[in-house]
């Protein structure tokens, strides 16, 4: 599998352009790819957690060094977004790789779906003060981890769907994915360890040379027609996945 490696390079680094410039999809985007090369949902999600530990990392503290980031607001979606990650993660785990796997692969289509859904739809004035933050950083975090992604969809996309000025919702949901997924990764090392390195690898370079490009990226350009492009990947590549199970 370290044959392609370049390949997850590529994965990572656009996952990660678009991710840090709007705010979702990177884990949407990397999971859709390797559950369609076959890797069981668990270790898929594993490897896109681990990754992603860096490459938040990377993501928020560029988004911190232009102002993108309230603390207020990443500090009221963190702790809860790790208690629900760890929980989704731990029981991920116990559940039957195979027959998860359709249903996992629908709830990408959906999220695929409500990215589209979200860049067509009319939103509120940007600026309003966002409300029940805790509850949907605990969804967010636990349907991210059983999924392998959706925690920008999710909640990014619900911030700005309140009113969240749109550089500061994505911000600081990028920094507090950092301590979502990195509670995520340790669940999963406590449980079923972690393999595939080169998967892990490529999508950790790629996304880690992305994310001060794709920072400043949501600080100067607008995202509608990149949501809208991500959206149909994504849900095609879930409903592909869909499919070939069922088959």
């Amino acid at each position: 599998m370290w044959d392609d490696l370049l390949l997850f390079v590529a994965v990572g680094f656009a996952a990660q352009m678009v991710d840090g410039a709007i705010g979702m999809a990177y884990g949407v985007i990397s999971s859709s790819v390797l559950l369609s090369l076959g890797v069981p949902p668990a270790t898929t999600s594993a490897c896109v957690h681990a990754a992603e530990t860096f490459t938040t990392a990377a993501s928020g503290a560029s988004h911190w060094r232009l102002g993108n980031v309230d603390r207020k607001l990443l500090l009221r979606l963190a702790l809860p977004g790790m208690i629900g990650g760890a929980i989704g993660a731990y029981l991920l785990t116990n559940l039957p790789g195979e027959k998860i796997k359709p249903f996992i692969s629908g709830y990408l289509l959906l999220i695929g779906l409500l990215i589209v859904w979200k860049a067509l739809s009319q939103r509120v004035s940007p600026g309003t003060e966002p409300s029940r933050v805790a509850p949907l950083g605990f969804v967010g975090g636990l349907l991210d981890s059983i999924g392998g992604g959706g925690w920008g969809p999710i909640v990014t996309s619900s911030l700005i769907g309140q009113g969240t000025t749109p550089r500061y919702a994505i911000g600081s949901v990028n920094l507090a994915e950092f301590f979502v997924t990195f509670t995520i990764s340790a669940t999963f090392v406590a449980t079923i360890g972690l393999e595939l390195w080169p998967i892990i690898a490529g999508l950790i370079i790629g996304g880690v040379v992305a994310a001060p490009f794709a920072a400043y990226a949501a600080k100067m350009l607008p995202d509608e027609v990149l949501m809208i492009i991500v959206g149909c990947v994504v849900a095609i590549l879930s409903l592909r996945n869909i499919v070939s199970v069922l088959s």
